[in-house]
């Protein structure tokens, strides 16, 4: 057998909170490290308690249950082999996100994150103090092994002062957030420091949590981040074992079986998929239920749940009422028999009369308005929690981000619901991912091939259908223009002349930013959706709801 150093890459999908769950996958892992022959198994950042925790890990039992975990874990190494893995770690009054090595039955060194990220989705000078002192250097089978974890490697300090340390190799456990730019982001800030030179194993969770989804795409390299060879693959579960050669200090055979990575709208369906799939799971709802209404934002949504958690647990409802056309019921159907998902409808008809009634003293001398198409909007709300009430399935929403924007949707009616798979699509980009769909499967879809949302969906003009003729566009500007003002005013944080000098038209750009701004109370009540952007309505955009700024 060779001398080489041996190192099974875990990239596994722990449950926030489920310290003894996470703690059995460690196990589960370590048994199948020993039965390769490895020397060393590597798990991701905060492994036992999952990631991000937030404010649990200021819940003292949380931290101390995943630093007893760590002490069990630890027994396991006696007879091999040494485990690296995540977790929170209470010391001397101060609070880490740590790594921690475990080898001969024992706790033999601890690694604190040293750069602790605090924008975006991440609050972590929040919760953590930063590591101190000189850089971790462990020595396993002939090798000087440095420690870093996730945001230690996006700046050049850890890394540089690490290798000056004498490192040979670089293992950096993670839980990196995937979004669609993330491989470009990771390239431009790992080679700030490629000149070193240095091999790293980058090791990241898989799964999702919240909002959040984790692809994985764990990779070790000799070299740059553009060299990296995939392991596992993204948005899936398993291990994988490599080689160093002390001797060269090199990874051995790299190249030879790479995984690569998912692109375009494939990567952004499969972080859909995740995202819903296993928010459902993982909260343990036996399906989910959705309002199917002929329109293309239900149809995307109800492939994305029924690819993700099968179309058996999948309920397709429509609620028509007068408005509602005779081909939004066919297409409505059709798209739920192609994905082979549960379908029934339930007329809202009786309940919007019912409803006038009890309102028609109120009302008197008041025309019709919007009051009216809410109603319809919350009756069919109404509906789909007494469904889930009475038989478990979780409320799917299907709003998408132009809608969310503007607050082109009825707080209490369709934006009801557990979670949004499409909160971070713009309205175009609902579009082509539903011609995408079509024309591919996606890679672990448990729906059909083919074309599963009838071309009509795609092609016929939007409308909620809440009064006659109604359209979109007579309330909206055309989405093709909407969502290239929303990118500005939201993605970019653009100022309104920088979106004026695109050739917007200028009373459509400033109404556009004051229904944005005045739909922020909407947005706070939102059922919570995968971050696929740069910047999603969440934990990555915290506005005031109380605001009178307009840029003049």
């Amino acid at each position: 057998m060779s001398n080489n150093l041996r190192i099974l890459a875990a990239q596994l999908n722990p449950v926030v909170g489920d310290i003894q769950g996470n703690l059995a996958l460690a196990r589960q892992a370590h048994a199948q490290a020993r039965q390769q022959g490895a020397h060393l198994l590597v798990l991701s950042e905060h492994f036992l308690l999952g990631y991000p925790a937030e404010d649990l890990v200021l819940k003292p039992a949380a931290v101390e249950l995943s630093m007893e975990a760590v002490t069990a874990l630890a027994a396991d190494t006696k007879d091999g082999p040494a485990i690296l893995i995540g977790t929170p770690w209470r010391e001397n009054g101060k609070l880490h996100n740590s790594a921690c090595y475990l080898e001969g039955g024992a706790l033999k060194a601890r690694y604190d994150k040293r750069e602790l990220p605090n924008y975006g989705v991440f609050d972590e000078k929040r919760h953590y103090q930063p590591g101190e002192g000189p850089p971790l250097i462990i020595t396993l089978q002939g090798v000087r092994i440095g420690v870093a974890i996730c945001e230690d490697i996006w700046l050049e300090r850890v890394p540089r002062a690490t290798h000056a340390a004498g490192a040979e190799l670089l293992i950096v456990p993670n839980a990196s957030p995937w979004r669609r730019a993330i491989q470009d982001e990771r390239a431009a800030a790992f080679d700030r420091w490629a000149d070193l030179k240095l091999p790293y194993l980058f090791v990241n969770q898989m799964g999702g949590q919240d909002e959040l989804v984790f692809d994985g795409a764990s990779y070790a390299t000799n070299g740059t981040h553009g060299e990296r060879c995939g392991l596992v693959g993204q948005f899936e579960t398993g291990t994988a074992l490599v080689e160093f050669d002390p001797a060269t200090k090199q990874f051995v055979d790299l190249g030879q079986s790479c995984a690569a990575d998912l692109e375009g709208w494939h990567a952004e369906y499969r972080a859909a998929m995740q995202g819903l799939g296993d928010y459902v799971r993982k909260n343990r709802f036996p399906g989910v239920v959705l309002g199917m209404s002929g329109g293309i934002d239900s149809a995307i949504t109800a492939a994305i749940a029924a690819d993700a958690l099968g179309p058996d647990n999948v309920w397709c409802v429509m609620m028509p009422s007068k408005y509602t056309s005779d081909h939004s019921l066919e297409d409505a159907k059709a798209c739920a028999q192609a994905l082979g998902c549960r379908y029934d409808t339930i007329n809202i008809h009786p309940g919007v009369e019912a409803l006038d009634e009890m309102l028609s003293d109120a009302f008197t001398g008041k025309q019709a308005d919007i009051t009216e198409e809410n109603i319809q909007s919350r009756l069919r709300a109404v509906t789909l929690m007494a469904l889930s009430n009475k038989f478990g399935q979780m409320v799917v929403t299907t709003g998408n981000k132009s809608e969310m924007a503007v607050g082109y949707a009825t707080l209490y009616g369709d934006m009801c619901g557990g979670y949004n798979a499409l909160k971070d699509f713009y309205k175009t980009e609902v579009f082509e991912l539903s011609k995408w769909r079509n024309a591919v499967h996606p890679k672990d879809a448990l729906a059909p091939a083919g074309e599963v949302i009838p071309e009509r969906i795609i092609t016929k003009p939007p409308s909620a259908e809440l009064r006659d003729d109604q359209k979109d566009e007579d309330s909206l500007p055309p989405y093709e223009v909407l969502d290239d003002i929303l990118r500005g005013l939201v993605d970019l944080e653009e100022d309104v002349d920088d979106i004026l000098a695109r050739g917007h038209d200028a009373a459509t750009v400033r109404r556009i930013e004051h229904l944005v701004y005045i739909a922020e109370y909407k947005r706070r009540q939102a059922p919570p959706g995968v971050k696929v952007g740069g910047k999603n309505f969440g934990r990555d955009r915290r506005y005031p709801i109380t605001n009178r700024f307009r840029d003049n």
